[in-house]
């Protein structure tokens, strides 16, 4: 039986800490050191950077990280495991290497591509095999595509491995993939491990994040020692997939059953997580403290992958204008109607003329204001429209010229006047997976094909029962609701998750029992007209919910005060509810 590896994350997002490399390869033992730098609205940015600078469609940052650690990686044999490539991983690849000449070494640098589908978009619509992932219906025009990725799973990277890389670089790979890879290429596990692999790809779903697993992004944040520099997780995977999730003594931050739970509900949906690889049971996973900042997850089984992979599309959606304006002291309302009536009286636009215009009233503001700050809200107004002229200066100018001429107060928020900006629309589709093979590269070698093709046997899976303990009753007190109740949120395209966690058994149950789908539309107005879906992972003492369409058209479409729905379980935390005096501290 191999020894577990132990796999360790230094960057969650592009734009992450750039020092975490190093930290994570001196702070103490790794054996793989990985990073995940893709988002569904970084290859929009990539795509941008693209068009200005050919061949830099990757994330410079991993480079410069290669630059600190590559050396001591080399010395340790730690092997390098990242998606850093985005839309060209050959591009991140040379960029390396010439890294690499310049420090006098010499790795074995592999990249796995195959995931880029735009070249192969008329093929494509021309046999039906782009579906919309929501409607079903095939994709007919891709003019306006500015990306479309496929989600790859680990097996180009377990093959770059097999054959000797010291640093793979990947393209648009699942989450979990950069993780999944080194351990199934370290335990040899076969593609029809379903539990092994279900293991490895929470794994990786819990440290993709990097410090949302030590303490990051976590509702009870007060609790955690050493917040004002958290370190990063490391995974340290079993040859059955099971897992303890850790972290560098010293570092601060912690790993705790809470900072796990939190991190297992992000961006998720339904109880089967989805991927090329597997698709992994969340409703199986179990969780156990088995020492200072070290939690172990097992259990965890798995199920054969749909028979397609998920593509990250973004396009060109038009262009934007977005104005602020403060309302502050007293009237606010008379004081919005007023802006929004005059605003359209200098416009040179009615407001048909625009595809979409959204205005909002944020009530920032507060009775018997104690500062400037404290009297003040917002009346906001979105513009957008194909013609970027549009949505250009003459728009803004209407709004300024308002400055002497409509409510006392009159305060413009984001500067002077300026123009339209692009922005950009995702949606998300699926292909067959049997047409799109990954290649792995070696640099200096001729490329080999792997398939994406996956067996699918029938499966077994049993969940995981939760705690037998009844909700209790009794007294209640009008508290917030996170006084008790952990969250995590964020985006999936337009949609939003919301999961929700309960620290104790009698909590879950009333948890459970509490918060129906309608009891969440009361207490998030905002989603009141939406499709809700909502989930029970009692294993882990876990809601989750799915608000289908709060982020539009996506993050980069959004005009929502948090466009990527980070924020939205605090929201949810803030209410007030009647809770049980029993469950109170």
């Amino acid at each position: 039986m191999a020894d577990p590896i132990r796999i360790a994350n230094c960057s969650g997002f592009f734009g992450d800490r750039l020092s975490a490399a190093r930290e994570m390869v001196e702070g103490g033992p790794i054996d793989v050191l990985t990073g995940d730098w893709l988002a569904e609205l970084t290859m929009l940015i990539l795509a941008r950077t693209r068009m200005k600078h050919p061949n830099r469609g990757f994330a410079r940052t991993f480079v410069t990280q290669m630059e600190h650690v590559m050396g001591s990686c080399l010395d340790k044999g730690i092997k390098v495991v990242s998606n850093a490539g985005g839309l060209d991983p050959d591009g991140c690849a040379d960029a390396v290497a010439e890294v690499a000449s310049q420090l006098g070494l010499h790795p074995k640098i592999a990249y796995v591509r195959g995931d880029d589908l735009l070249p192969r978009m008329n093929e494509l619509i021309a046999a039906d095999q782009l579906i919309h992932f929501e409607t079903g219906e095939p994709i007919k025009d891709a003019s306006a595509f500015l990306t479309a990725n496929a989600y790859l799973g680990c097996w180009g990277i377990v093959e770059a491995l097999n054959e000797g890389a010291d640093i793979v670089i990947t393209g648009r790979t699942t989450d979990a993939a950069i993780v999944c890879g080194p351990a199934a290429w370290h335990h040899g596990w076969n593609r029809t491990d379903w539990n092994a692999l279900a293991g490895a790809v929470v794994a990786g779903h819990v440290i993709e994040c990097g410090t949302q697993a030590t303490g990051g992004n976590y509702s009870f944040f007060t609790e955690v020692p050493g917040m004002a520099r958290v370190g990063f997780p490391w995974a340290e995977i079993a040859e059955d997939g099971s897992t303890v999730i850790g972290k560098h003594g010293g570092s601060g931050g912690e790993v705790s059953i809470g900072t796990v739970t939190s991190q297992l509900l992000y961006e998720i949906g339904g109880p089967e997580y989805f991927g090329p690889d597997v698709t992994a049971r969340f409703d199986t996973i179990r969780l156990e403290a088995v020492g200072k900042d070290q939690v172990r997850m097992f259990g965890i089984q798995g199920e054969p992958p749909p028979t397609t992979l998920k593509v990250c599309i973004n396009r060109h959606g038009g262009f934007r204008q977005d104005m602020n304006v403060c309302l502050t002291g007293l009237d606010i309302e008379a004081k919005a109607k007023l802006v929004e009536q005059a605003f359209w009286a200098a416009c040179p636009y009615s407001p048909e003329d625009f595809a979409t215009v959204e205005t909002q009233i944020v009530r920032t503001d507060k009775l018997d204001p104690r500062s400037n700050e404290e009297a003040t809200a917002f009346f906001k107004i979105s513009l957008k429209d194909p013609d970027e002229k549009k949505v250009g200066r003459a728009v803004s100018n209407a709004m300024i010229e308002l400055a002497l001429a409509s409510i006392p107060g009159f305060t413009s928020v984001g500067g002077g006047p300026g123009g339209g900006r692009p922005f950009g629309v995702y949606e998300p589709a699926r292909v067959p997976a049997e047409i799109v093979p990954q290649q792995v590269v070696v640099l200096g070698s001729e490329p080999s094909e792997v398939s994406s093709i996956i067996p699918h046997p029938e499966v077994n899976v049993t969940p995981t029962p939760g705690p037998t303990a009844a909700a209790p009753g009794g007294p209640t007190r009008r508290v917030p609701l996170g006084t008790i109740y952990g969250a995590r949120s964020g985006d999936k395209g337009g949609n939003a998750n919301l999961g929700v966690f309960a620290r104790s058994d009698a909590a879950w149950a009333w948890l459970d029992q509490f918060l129906t789908t309608e009891k969440l539309k009361e207490l998030l107005p905002e989603a009141a007209e939406l499709e809700v879906d909502r989930y029970a992972l009692p294993a882990i003492r876990s809601l989750n919910f799915v608000l289908h369409g709060l982020l539009q058209e996506g993050v980069a479409a959004a005009t929502r005060q948090d466009p990527q729905a980070k924020s939205l379980g605090e929201w949810l935390r803030a209410r007030l509810t009647d809770l049980p005096e029993a469950l109170l501290p």
